[in-house]
């Protein structure tokens, strides 16, 4: 039976308990993602769901919450240098790492230092 793979849904990060305004603040506030309504019985569990362009990213939150300091989500970014300056106004501050062939690409960090790569790819 063949299968393939079309899209990236969603990926999702953990926040601690409680951390839903933090996570609106930056998603919402610094990415200016749209919210998503969650389905009642998995809003029910907290957290919070995020839209931008071509994908979504699921905050749930864990007792034991530890930020996600390597794994990340790596996004496509276009105006890569307006969103690097709109992070570090809002606190957030950007590394920046051009060892990505065809990308510039920057790190920064959620409100609760979840790791985020941001790529724009180099057009000739």
């Amino acid at each position: 039976m063949a299968f393939r793979v079309d899209d990236l849904h969603h990926v999702q990060l953990l926040i601690p308990p409680g951390g839903e305004a933090v996570a609106r603040a930056f998603y919402s506030g610094v990415l200016r993602m749209a919210e998503v309504v969650k389905p009642p019985v998995l809003a029910a569990r907290g957290g919070c769901w995020f839209r931008a362009g071509g994908w979504e990213v699921h905050l749930s939150p864990v007792p034991d919450f530890a930020p996600a300091a390597k794994a990340h989500p790596g996004v496509l970014i276009h105006g890569l240098d307006a969103l690097a300056e709109t992070l570090e106004v809002a606190g957030h501050p950007v590394v920046w790492d051009p060892h990505f062939p065809g990308h510039r690409r920057l790190y920064s960090a959620d409100g609760h230092g979840n790791r985020l790569e941001f790529l724009e790819p180099i057009r000739a």
